[in-house]
């Protein structure tokens, strides 16, 4: 009888949170596989991204952030994490949130409400640019033009350069985005496959652009996604969940279903490739690129044109694939002719001025 009553009261104790031992475990830490309540797992949650902040250094008191928004789960848990750090560790940041908008009908215009609400939410200023303004085309255009193979080219190019724009606008001295561990995995991957050995040196940095116009910053680096996932289910966070519908062809895909599949495998997988990615050397005969800036827009460039402008002068010739796959010889694609068109052709590239910094 005492061993039954031995036996019940172990079962019971096996059934608690393994952190606190008090309440019912609510889920499996995918990282860990610790059973844990849901209190302990919003405690070691946010701990272990305010000592990710911390531990690198991160922000300094009264710098202005700017968090890149785009209404789904990692960007929203990123924007309501980051606001309860700053209020109870006392950061001292001025936060803003910062969308852009692609112009993607069915997609990008519900996100968008969604951020808006956040901005009631969180009480954080918000600021909306959109591909039409700064590039003159949205990426409804764009795929019309060029089809769903290559768009997320445009798109990737696009955005990132939007997003420096927005955070000059803005004058912040950081931009945080919500990329997560399982997307710096998937890069690491990607660029092992491109061969792209200068994207791979920094790939796995939490900081990078520091030699750039505005720094970025990587809080959720170790975080996984399904933690995110389910901080956002268990805080009833109010995110837009719908995947682009321009995307689905992405190459980005193939790796993430990979990650996943080692994940299931190998929980620590995903952390382990990181790892590997951080540890990775160069070696000193390989010439790197070198960094400089865009002839035509003044941004950061490595060609004597950047990739939003090559990109950008594409689409308005009617030749939207001219600037898709890898530059050579120093000049991204035809423009050693184009430094020798007419002025009037020149005249027509700045029609579509692109990715200048200077507000």
């Amino acid at each position: 009888m005492e061993a039954s009553e031995a036996k019940i009261k172990k079962q019971g104790a096996s059934r608690l949170c393994c952190l606190c031992n008090q309440r019912r475990p609510v889920l499996k830490r995918p990282k860990t596989l610790q059973q844990i309540c849901k209190e302990c797992f919003y405690e070691v949650f946010e701990e272990e991204i305010h000592q990710v902040i911390v531990k690198n250094g991160l922000f300094k008191s009264g710098e202005r952030v700017a968090i890149g928004a785009s209404g789904g789960k990692d960007s929203t848990v990123l924007a309501y994490v980051l606001s309860e750090l700053n209020r109870r560790h006392s950061y001292g940041l001025d936060l803003f949130l910062l969308s852009i908008d692609e112009g993607i009908t069915g997609y990008r215009d519900d996100s968008l409400e969604t951020v808006k609400r956040n901005e009631l939410q969180y009480g954080l200023p918000l600021q909306i640019l959109s591909y039409k303004d700064l590039y003159g085309w949205t990426m409804d255009d764009i795929v019309k033009m060029i089809g769903l193979k290559n768009n997320c080219t445009f798109c990737g190019v696009f955005r990132r350069q939007a997003l420096d724009r927005g955070a000059a606008l803005l004058k912040v001295d950081k931009l945080v985005t919500g990329h997560n561990a399982d997307d710096i995995a998937e890069t690491v991957l990607l660029n092992i496959l491109r061969g792209d050995i200068a994207r791979l040196s920094r790939c796995t940095s939490i900081t990078t652009g520091e030699d750039g116009p505005i720094p970025r910053c990587k809080p959720f680096k170790y975080t996984y996604e399904k933690e995110i996932v389910m901080y956002a289910y268990f805080k009833k966070l109010d995110y837009f969940s719908t995947e682009c519908i321009y995307s689905p062809n992405a190459y980005r895909g193939f790796a993430r279903e990979f990650i996943k599949d080692l994940e299931r495998l190998r929980p620590r997988a995903i952390l382990d490739i990181i790892k590997s990615g951080e540890d990775f050397r160069i070696a000193t005969t390989t010439k790197m690129p070198e960094q400089g800036t865009c002839e035509r827009c003044g941004y950061i460039s490595s060609q004597k044109w950047c990739k939003a402008c090559v990109l950008l002068d594409g689409l308005n010739r009617g030749l939207p694939k001219m600037g898709i796959g890898r530059a050579r010889g120093g000049v991204n694609g035809d423009h050693q002719k184009e430094t020798k068109k007419p002025a009037s052709a020149a005249r027509s590239l700045e029609s579509k001025q692109c990715g200048s910094l200077d507000f």
